[in-house]
């Protein structure tokens, strides 16, 4: 399930957590948290992204329902929400990215819990208001994660029938309309956040088998080589969470499931420095979430929806905002 994000500051603290992973760092400017709307639908296990200074996001799991068709466009500045052209067919747990000032969104689950996934793929044209349906994944897959970069997109990882968790990479190429495979993930992976950087996909965390733990790797694609390496890693493993890039750093909020008191999403969020390959530490969130969207205008980052808990029973109706200094 899951697109952009950046830092500075007045007050400095010096901080080194040693995990796993290497070491934690300070931010010099741990930012700000507020909330900046109220969205129309409670919805969780969303898409997500922006494009052209607006935030659009697309099916999820709605008022019961797992397989939302609703797709809607939120106006930051004036904070109005619009609906548009509902989805082909509706899922949650989707993979969402923009290219070419066109949305595209591929797979998902139809049935919750991580039942009856779908090999859908469908761009979305803003400028027209409609959607057409493209040449399906290589396989159905939940939890699927997509990523736009040189001209063509990348479906990575996910979840099939019967709970199997792939290390899938393939590329889908507008024109030729046709998918090709690339090198598969190093670890067979789903819930996924994506960042890509200078042409480069970054995948960070992201569910290893059907437990709500998850993994802190964090690993990065170039298409140049073909070839996957390995980054400094998420240093509070989990899943679920949202990534964006903004300011020149990597930011991920967010996860399922805490393993200490109190129980539910992670109200954890951290930047990634690229230059240095460290995190560090950012001012505590308001609430703990996962499962939610997450996507940059302007200045400012917003997450939409998700969940307060370990599963979708807490949906949020918040639009949370986070800005550096």
């Amino acid at each position: 399930m899951r697109s952009a994000l950046k830092l500075s500051a007045s007050l400095t603290f010096t901080i080194a957590i040693l995990t796993g992973s290497g070491a934690l760092h300070a931010a010099d400017d741990p930012g700000s948290w507020s909330v900046a709307a109220q969205m129309t639908a409670a919805r969780t296990e969303i898409g997500g992204v922006a494009l052209n200074g607006k935030i659009y996001l697309a099916g999820g799991q709605e008022m019961g329902r797992p397989d939302s068709t609703l797709f809607q466009v939120f106006d930051a500045g004036t904070t109005a929400w619009k609906n548009l052209a509902p989805m082909p067919g509706g899922a949650s747990h989707i993979g969402m990215a923009v290219l070419d000032g066109k949305i595209y969104v591929a797979g998902g689950f139809t049935v919750r819990p991580h039942v009856n996934p779908i090999d859908r793929l469908a761009v979305y044209d803003p400028a027209a208001n409609k959607w057409q349906v493209l040449a399906p994944l290589p396989m159905a897959l939940g939890s699927v994660t997509l990523a736009a970069t040189q001209g063509k997109i990348h479906a990575l990882g996910g979840r099939r029938a019967g709970e199997v968790t792939v290390d899938m990479h393939a590329v889908y190429d507008p024109v030729s309309a046709k998918w090709s495979m690339a090198a598969p993930l190093p670890t067979a992976r789903d819930h996924l956040g994506v960042v890509v950087i200078d042409g480069k996909i970054h995948l960070i965390a992201g569910r290893l088998q059907e437990n709500t733990g998850g993994s802190g790797d964090q690993i990065v694609y170039d298409p140049a080589t073909d070839k996957w390496s390995t980054l400094a890693g998420l240093p509070v493993g989990r899943s679920g969470g949202s990534a964006v890039f903004y300011r020149g750093r990597i930011i991920y909020f967010g996860g399922e499931c805490r393993t200490t008191p109190p129980a539910g999403a992670y109200d954890l969020a951290e930047s990634y420095d690229p230059g240095t390959d460290h995190w560090s530490p950012l001012a505590t969130p308001p609430v703990g979430l996962h499962a939610q969207a997450g996507a940059v205008v302007g200045d400012t980052v917003y997450f939409l929806g998700g969940s307060t808990s370990c599963g979708s029973d807490k949906p949020s109706l918040a639009v949370y905002a986070f800005r550096l200094n």
